[in-house]
């Protein structure tokens, strides 16, 4: 995985030719002023970690206090993720599926990287590589360990494999240490990964 290297050749940790060509595109457009580095990098840290992940987290913690809401979105998540302002590119049609005591949901695209923008923003670069997207479907448990991730031993996992066609989104569990919040406070619990199936909610620093 791109986040343990192990005893890797050097090589193989280099960016995939795509990234390298976007950064030579970025060099050269730098250095002839065209572009501002600084402000590259504002757009890409505000889509991926704060328009992208937070969207989710609205539709995360509303879902945990709305049982309504909830029901509605894991029937057919479309009219609410519309009404919302949440859909256009890379979200046309998104799934929600909820983890349980039962049974744990992991994402992955197996075929490239579709993803749903509009909800988690740009996807990681360990989403995108080919480690992830080969593995996590032979071996979901041990990939999600090497997040942080042990599941219980009776707890199934299930992959989905998302197309051009359908995204998905998890519904991960909400923990007990933040029941009785309202949905503005539990927006801070939910993590990108949590909606990839990679993590677990965790409590805000």
């Amino acid at each position: 995985m791109p986040h343990d290297h192990g005893d890797a050749p050097p090589h193989t940790l280099l960016p995939s030719e795509p990234e390298l060509r976007v950064k030579a595109l970025e060099s050269l457009l730098v250095a002839k002023g065209l572009v501002d580095p600084a402000a590259v990098d504002a757009i890409v840290d505000q889509m991926q970690n704060h328009v992208g992940p937070r969207a989710g987290a609205r539709v995360v913690s509303r879902a945990w206090t709305d049982p309504a809401f909830r029901a509605r979105i894991l029937d057919d998540a479309m009219p609410d993720l519309i009404e919302m302002g949440l859909t256009g590119a890379q979200g046309e049609h998104v799934v929600v599926v909820e983890n349980t005591p039962d049974t744990h949901n992991v994402v992955v695209c197996t075929l490239c990287s579709c993803y749903p923008w509009p909800l988690l923003g740009v996807p990681p670069a360990w989403y995108k590589s080919d480690a992830y997207r080969a593995r996590v479907v032979r071996e979901p448990r041990k990939v999600l360990a090497e997040f942080g991730l042990d599941l219980p031993a009776d707890q199934a996992v299930r992959v989905w494999d998302s197309t051009a066609e359908t995204r998905y989104l998890v519904l991960p569990m909400q923990p007990d240490a933040a029941r009785g919040l309202d949905a503005d406070a539990l927006e801070a619990w939910v993590t990108r990964n949590a909606m990839v199936g990679t993590g677990l909610p965790e409590a805000p620093a």
